[in-house]
């Protein structure tokens, strides 16, 4: 009897730290479903995995830096890129799992071999590659997994710094394994978060100066290490020979240049103009009349620069004038939807763009996430409750469309609405100026950052000066504007919210309550409101792939409603002119071009 009590009792034990939840080893995982491809697989679907290394690429950008910190708030917006970088790679930290790019949201093995989770995710096991190693030729050990948590809570950024908020326990399970017991914080995403994580060498990593900007060369384990540093003006990455991981399936046909720098410039036509020159060998191009119309130099004609057009299968995103709520004025919702009518897009579209954009009615546009054409069925509407009542009707049946002007940049019909809308939210014409119910003019400044930018918020300044709205237009330099905007310090300000397939934790930075007051966050907006909460955390717990759709499509439809940003305008296409040594995969994943997979075609 006694002996049965003892096991009873051990095993209770056991259940409470974890240690009796097993799975299979398995080499990668996936937020909805099964990842793609076998566990023997041999490289992505969209790399060259026979390409030769060698050569070099130079990356243009706008701006400046002055640290090599990517993790710290003071750094957060101010780090060299190529660091920890979505567009250029990770070039000098590894994570613990790698993101294939044409699969919604699934990862495979990098610093970790294998993975163990159970099917209510309430923990992940990472199982370390024994090669793994620094760049210094030590080996990557559960030690500095733990240690990188750690030093993130408690001197890191966010998302970073809330990585541990989730974790009831993080502990050294055998040699080389870390696991993760979440509590009831962790939602269904989090596991993959986890994984994406970067992770620092513990021996190498001085605690007591981690939160201040620094330009020291840092030590990691990823493919490049920094060679040279010209604060503001230029990094250098060179390739690392012995880099442990250049054979992993996840990382074959990667990091193919032997020398990477990043060129910093104080404006994009400064930028365009050495590109131009043969100074920087790729150019991203964001307007469709640039592209149509710039690229008659030299260099095109004779074909030493190609020009490529991609089309990924992603949602269109959301660009807007963004409304900072945090101002009172910007509170009142049926301000900020009469505000939203009177940008006139089809105006700006025929007279600054040729007619090259779409506008943007939905976050998810051009996908199944989105509420568009798509009337809210049962199980949308059980997740919406009560909330089904603060969105707009023809939202809510997908028939919903912003109003359509005759492109007068002066739509009457337009224009009328638009001040129905401000009589409601207590503003009306008094000698020729909008003003509110104690005569106070409305008047707000919109923050630019670009010439692009501001010729967008001159045209909405125009049509705001009909109905007597006073709209100043102020664009500001790189580092104020980051600042600024860092700060939550202006009234309006012009945002991208890129979407994906996947939404999930970034919805939170941008939407939540938690996040309004987080110095640093996404939350533009500076958005409050419970009911977002609700939607936002249906998405990150939603446990099929049905419940997911329905989840996103009801956030859709509660953003749209509320009118935190007038939406402006997308394109289908991704546009990238290149120098014609610098060669690509004929493939393109999912998610479009991918720089890290190009290399130089003079390699012998």
């Amino acid at each position: 009897m006694r002996a049965l009590f003892l096991g009873l009792i051990s095993l209770l034990a056991a259940l409470s730290t974890g240690v009796a939840a097993k799975a299979e080893p398995v080499h990668g995982i996936a937020m909805h479903g099964q990842p793609a491809l076998p566990a023997d697989f041999k490289n992505f679907p969209y790399v060259k995995p026979d390409v030769k290394k060698g050569g070099h690429v130079s990356y243009g950008v706008v701006g400046t830096f002055d640290s090599l910190n990517p993790f710290i708030l003071k750094s957060q917006r101010t780090t060299a890129r190529g660091m920890l970088d979505p567009e250029y790679g990770n070039l000098v930290y590894d994570s613990l799992m790698q993101r294939s790019r044409d699969e919604a949201f699934s990862l495979y093995g990098l610093l970790a071999e294998t993975v163990e989770w159970d099917d209510d995710r309430t923990f992940i096991q990472f199982n370390l590659n024994p090669k793994a190693k620094w760049a210094d030729g030590q080996p990557v050990t559960p030690d500095d997994v733990i240690f990188t948590f750690e030093l993130f809570r408690d001197k890191g950024r966010i998302p970073f710094s809330t990585r541990l908020d989730s974790v009831a326990k993080m502990e050294k399970v055998g040699d080389r394994s870390v696991r993760f017991t979440f509590n009831d914080k962790a939602d269904r995403e989090f596991p993959l978060l986890i994984a994406l994580t970067p992770i620092l060498p513990k021996h190498a990593t001085d605690v007591a100066t981690f939160d201040q900007t620094s330009l020291k060369f840092p030590l990691g384990s990823g493919p490049y290490k920094v060679a040279d540093v010209r604060p503001g003006e230029r990094i250098v990455y060179k390739r690392n020979p012995d880099y442990w991981a250049k054979d992993l399936p996840s990382k074959v046909g990667f990091d193919n240049y032997d020398q990477i720098s990043v060129e910093y410039f104080l404006q994009d036509n400064t930028l365009f103009e050495a590109f131009k020159k043969g100074e920087i060998d790729i150019y991203p191009e964001g307007s469709p009349t640039k592209w149509s119309r710039s690229y008659n130099f030299p260099a095109v004609q004779s074909g030493k620069v190609i020009k490529d057009t991609f089309t990924p299968k992603t949602p269109s995103g959301m660009l807007g004038f963004v409304f900072n709520t945090r101002r009172p004025m910007f509170q009142n919702i049926k301000l900020r939807q009469g505000l939203a009518l009177v940008f006139d897009f089809e105006w700006v579209n025929k007279n600054l763009f040729d007619g090259a954009y779409t506008r943007t009615q939905s976050f998810w546009q051009n996908s199944a996430l989105s509420y568009l054409g798509v009337a809210a069925d049962d199980r949308e509407l059980a997740i919406l409750g009560d909330i089904r009542n603060r969105i707009n009707p023809s939202v809510l049946d997908g028939t919903y469309r912003l109003p359509v002007t005759d492109a007068s940049g002066r739509d009457r019909n337009v224009l009328r609405e638009a001040v129905t809308l401000l009589r409601e939210a207590g503003y009306g014409v008094k000698d020729g100026k909008m003003v509110n119910e104690q005569g106070v003019p409305l008047a707000f400044e919109i923050m630019t950052q670009n010439e692009g930018q501001e010729k967008m918020a001159l045209a909405y300044q125009r049509s705001l000066a009909a109905l007597g709205i006073s709209a100043s237009v102020r664009t500001v330099d790189d580092s104020q504007y980051q600042q600024r905007s860092q700060s939550f310090d202006y009234d309006i300000i012009v945002k991208s919210f890129p979407s994906s397939l996947s939404p999930g934790i970034e919805q939170v930075g941008r939407w939540s309550s938690e996040s309004r007051d987080e110095q640093g966050s996404q939350n533009f907006a500076g958005v409050a409101d419970k009911d977002v909460d609700t939607l936002v955390n249906a998405i990150l717990r939603a446990t099929s792939v049905e419940d997911f759709t329905a989840a996103v499509r009801a956030h859709d439809r509660l953003l749209v409603s509320n009118f935190y940003l007038v939406p402006l305008y997308h394109v289908g296409a991704q546009w990238v002119a290149r120098e014609k040594r610098i060669g690509r995969p004929g493939v393109v994943p999912l998610y479009g071009y991918q720089l890290p997979t190009w290399w130089d075609e003079t390699v012998q």
